[in-house]
């Protein structure tokens, strides 16, 4: 299990993350809602250790990694897919999914041919650039290079932003899929409240830094939820 427990971050004199506390099991989907710049993606960077934090503890399976270096972090099983998809766009599909490698054994070096079963259209692009992927292609591409690393905790910052309907729905069945196989836990994090909430076991919100809700999915509260979204 990832825990997040009361991490503050500082950018500068800005206090960022107000003790933050956040879990995410094996073989479940945990939901992070908020609006824009209320806090997400600097946890999110707090938890790789793309920034430092100032006190609280991140651990992993009991043991703190605030410490580890980003590379370290994944080495143990953790992947990002990052806002924005940040695939190469001069690679080829097949060369943006071999940067997946890098924290492996070199034994294991290779793509799973589950990448394809999850993501048919990426087969048949195999040496097609990145950047001539559909904005939905590439964030299948994105999912499957951090699926490449062969993850146990897959985190995901919203993979649906600027995405078209169908490949949304495509999305969300592979997610829930890769949860529904209990060894990989799963952090979405989501602005768009009917895909959270289909997903969610568990769900928290974020507002000004610091986390306002949190339970059980069967417990949320709709109203409650969609206030922390409306702008």
């Amino acid at each position: 299990m990832l825990a997040v427990d009361a991490v503050n971050l500082y950018y500068g004199a800005s206090h960022t993350l107000h003790d933050v506390s956040i879990d995410v099991e094996i073989g479940k989907i945990t939901c992070l809602l908020g609006r824009n710049g209320v806090g997400k993606t600097s946890l999110l960077r707090a938890i790789f250790g793309l920034n430092p934090i100032s006190s609280g503890a991140i651990r992993w399976e009991g043991r703190d990694i605030a410490k580890l270096k980003p590379y370290e972090r994944a080495r143990l099983g953790m992947a990002l897919v990052p806002q924005g998809r940040e695939i190469f766009s001069r690679l080829s599909v097949r060369e943006n999914l071999e940067t997946g490698f890098a924290p492996l054994p070199r034994r294991t070096a290779a793509i799973p041919s589950e990448i394809f079963d999850l993501f048919p259209v990426l087969k048949d692009m195999l040496n097609r650039r990145g950047g001539d992927l559909s904005g939905g292609q590439q964030q299948q591409l994105a999912i499957a290079r951090a699926l490449v690393t062969r993850p146990k905790i897959l985190i995901l910052d919203e993979p649906t932003e600027g995405i078209q309907p169908s490949i949304i729905k495509e999305i969300e069945k592979v997610i829930r899929g890769l949860a529904g196989r209990g060894d990989m836990g799963i952090l979405l994090v989501e602005q768009y409240f009917d895909f959270a909430r289909d997903l969610a076991d568990y769900y928290a919100v974020m507002d000004r830094g610091s986390m306002v809700l949190r339970g059980r999915a069967n417990e949320m509260v709709e109203t409650q939820v969609r206030r922390y979204l409306t702008v």
